[in-house]
């Protein structure tokens, strides 16, 4: 399998996932703990990535993207952004709409 099948394989099959430098319990950088914390007060279930244990898949996904940082969060395998734009979300309730509307359709 190459790198965008296994991208969009995981893309598929979690309906919100984040592609981080860490874990949510550990993570390795400032961009991902915020983002981690925004999305974990939604309260829903997410998957999770460690882009740092993978660097194809760390390369892969930049160009897969378009998107030249982590985190990126995917929602409905679309891609969300990174943290400023995750963070703005949060403030303004939109994450905990998109998220849970993610899950809730996940469980139908």
């Amino acid at each position: 399998m190459d790198i965008n099948e296994t991208i969009k394989s995981q893309l598929e099959e979690n309906p919100v996932i984040i592609y981080m430098k860490g874990s949510p319990q550990a993570p390795q950088c400032g961009f991902s703990a915020k983002t981690v914390q925004a999305l974990m007060a939604c309260g829903e279930r997410f998957a999770y990535v460690n882009i740092l244990d993978n660097q194809e898949l760390r390369e892969g996904l930049k160009v897969y993207s378009n998107w030249p940082t982590y985190p990126q969060l995917y929602v409905n395998g679309e891609l969300v952004g990174g943290c400023d734009i995750v963070l703005e979300l949060s403030e303004s309730g939109e994450l905990a709409e998109l998220v849970k509307g993610a899950a809730s359709k996940a469980e139908a």
